[in-house]
């Protein structure tokens, strides 16, 4: 699924390039060549090793008594006192029959006596030397026939995959391919149609599409259409979708590969890579080739010394530098690319002649997430009080794929409720879900409800109470996520710049929760510790990011990602850095202060917006209002067209 929209069905799936349905041989049928050859190997060892096998038995009395008992046929003996013979009748020895043995004449043996029972038991002794083991041909077989057969594997292999790699369907060769996944020409599933909600970006594609439809128009004005252009944006923002869109547009192939699958752990792949997919997009041209993720591959290099994966990604982005500065004109290759962090791209990348467009995806307006809603929600079958302006008004900061999930969201809701069609209802409670966390079955106790319940009436009150905080929208004692309450301020509209009044709001009313429980209880627990996090995040950022601290100023302190970066811990003073820590403490103790003091002249509200909790553990904005006799903030409804 895209980022924005819903994409129509397409006949066909995509359609790989030439040579990635090559078949590559089984590595097992070399391993069964092999096994094979080792087998061969212990037969014919076998067929000329020389003799049977020979049962060893004692002198005495089993030899004694065989050779008394006439059933010797023959013998023969050696130097070292081994005898080697053959009974006529098989003997049992060690639970086996046996017909050929060997034994050992010991040296205090009476050769006499043995003389007399051979010639009773006629028993022939041969004069030929008896068995001493496998011949020479054997002995040559079984110590150096592996090995052999190994070195002629071995050899037989090196070849193999010689001549493969410069064939046009060898393993190796497919190995060093790109894995571009390409739709051809006029199958693409999107359009501008389906996506919605970030115009200004549509509007800044659509020379692209008419280049890509008619060069000769451009051509003819000696105008040349950029070789690159980069979508950046948050992510969820409908980057992909928005390249896939240009490519239906223009009715052209359409290369789609992520960064990360560039590079592999073999060097010098990546760079094969690139100058494939690029070879396969001139053949198809016009065409589009999309690379998502840019930065896995385009992060800023360095002066340093790179080697393993660094190296083998340096060597990846300058093959990409290459073939798009080796363009010639008028090849009719687009190049579009999706990052979520464009500011820490080599500056190579950036230069005109590559990436000459830059095209910020910004998250869409109320209006732009009407139209999202309406994308997203066609396949619906809504109920008539379904009120979409609404849903935008209430979902800002949202983007595109927030919006896909939440009309998935609503209509999984609808079905486990058994609706024939999804309600307003099913949208709102699929909002909680979404913004708040889903409810856990949670059983607190008593004193847990109330310290929850005082919590968040400290954090309602308060954004109630201080001018420039965002509005209550929901209040609920009802454990959600990680959280044992949770209270939802939201604005009326988007906001797009936050000044200082706002800021200090915002963190006057996250530390109201633990104020409260010190006002009611007079102790503290970890309750506030996610509120402690995200208003120490504020403070810090506004002593050095923003420059709304009066001790150091308009200054940048903070080492964020950004391209040259900004100075970091590393490289500020210890006298700096215990600025920002006074002021960072300062800000935050100033707005606990506030908040105590609010709460603590306002005690009968507090009491009374906690009660109303604990009787009906959720209220929403008309019922928190009304429970500290206040009224609610008006509300201008927003009506767009559709």
């Amino acid at each position: 699924m895209s980022e924005l929209g819903t994409p129509r069905p397409r006949a066909g799936g995509p359609v790989p390039g030439p040579g990635l349905g090559s078949r590559r041989p089984a590595p097992g049928r070399w391993i069964a060549v092999a096994v094979v050859l080792l087998a061969l190997n212990w037969l014919i060892f076998g067929s000329v090793s020389s003799g049977p096998p020979r049962a060893t038995i004692a002198y005495t009395p089993l030899f004694l008594q065989q050779v008394r008992a006439g059933n010797v046929s023959e013998i023969s003996s050696t130097d070292t006192g081994e005898i080697q013979g053959v009974f006529r009748a098989p003997v049992r020895v060690s639970g086996a029959s046996a017909t050929d043995f060997r034994t050992q004449v010991p040296s205090f043996a009476d050769d006499g006596t043995l003389s007399e029972d051979l010639a009773k038991g006629d028993v022939t002794v041969n004069a030929s030397a008896p068995d001493n083991g496998p011949g020479l041909i054997a002995s040559l077989l079984l110590g150096f026939g592996p090995v052999l057969l190994l070195i002629a594997a071995f050899v037989w292999l090196s070849r193999r995959a010689t001549s493969m790699m410069g064939g046009a369907g060898g393993p190796l060769a497919a190995f060093s391919r790109s894995r571009a996944r390409r739709f051809g020409g006029g199958s693409a599933p999107t359009t501008f149609a389906d996506v919605a909600g970030i115009d200004d970006a549509k509007e800044e594609l659509a020379e692209i599409v008419d280049y890509l439809r008619r060069p000769e128009r451009y051509r003819r004005l000696g105008g040349r259409v950029p070789r690159g252009v980069l979508l950046s944006g948050a992510p969820g923002t409908g980057k992909t979708l928005l390249a896939r869109a240009v490519a239906g547009e223009a009715g052209v192939p359409f290369f789609s590969m992520s960064a990360s699958e560039f590079v592999e752990m073999i060097v010098g792949v990546g760079a094969s890579r690139v100058r494939d997919l690029f070879t396969e997009a001139k053949t198809a041209a016009p065409a589009i080739v999309f690379i998502d993720e840019l930065d896995a591959i385009g992060r800023a290099r360095s002066g340093g010394a790179f080697t393993g994966a660094n190296d083998e990604r340096e060597q990846t982005l300058n093959q990409i530098l290459t073939e798009m500065d080796g363009f010639e004109a008028g090849t009719g290759v687009v190049v579009l690319a999706a990052t979520n962090r464009a500011e820490i791209l080599d500056p190579a990348l950036l230069r005109p002649g590559r990436f000459d467009r830059r095209i910020a995806v910004q998250p869409p307006d109320i209006a732009g997430r009407r139209q999202i809603l309406v994308v997203h929600t066609r396949s619906l079958p809504l109920a008539a009080d379904v009120d979409l302006d609404a849903l935008a008004s209430a979902t800002p900061g949202m983007v595109g794929a927030d919006l896909a999930n939440l009309a998935n969201e609503a209509a999984l809701l609808a079905t486990r409720r058994d609706h024939d069609r999804v309600e307003q209802r099913d949208f709102t409670d699929a909002l909680e879900r979404v913004v708040l966390g889903a409810e856990r079955k949670l059983l607190l106790t008593p004193e847990d409800r109330r310290r929850t319940a005082y919590h968040e009436a400290g954090h309602a009150l308060v954004g109630m109470l201080t001018p420039g905080a965002d509005p209550v929208r929901k209040i609920s004692i009802i454990p959600r996520g990680h959280a044992l309450g949770v209270t939802h301020a939201a604005p009326d509209g988007d906001r797009f710049n936050y000044d200082e009044r706002s800021l200090q709001a915002r963190i006057r009313a996250a530390i109201a929760g633990r104020a409260a429980e010190e006002l009611v209880f007079g102790d503290l627990t970890t309750g506030a510790e996610s509120d402690i996090v995200q208003l120490t995040g504020v403070a810090h950022a506004m002593v050095t990011r923003w420059g709304m601290s009066p001790v150091l100023g308009p200054v940048a302190l903070d080492p964020d990602d950004s391209y040259p970066p900004l100075p970091g811990p590393a490289s500020l003073s210890q006298d700096t850095l215990g600025e920002i820590e006074r002021e960072v403490r300062r800000i935050v103790v100033s707005a606990h202060d506030d908040a105590l003091e609010l709460l603590r002249r306002e005690r009968d509200r507090l009491d009374s917006l906690a009660a109303a909790l604990l009787d009906h553990e959720t209220l929403d904005q008309a019922a928190a209002y009304a429970a500290v006799r206040l009224e609610p903030p008006s509300r201008q409804p927003v009506r767009l067209a559709a």
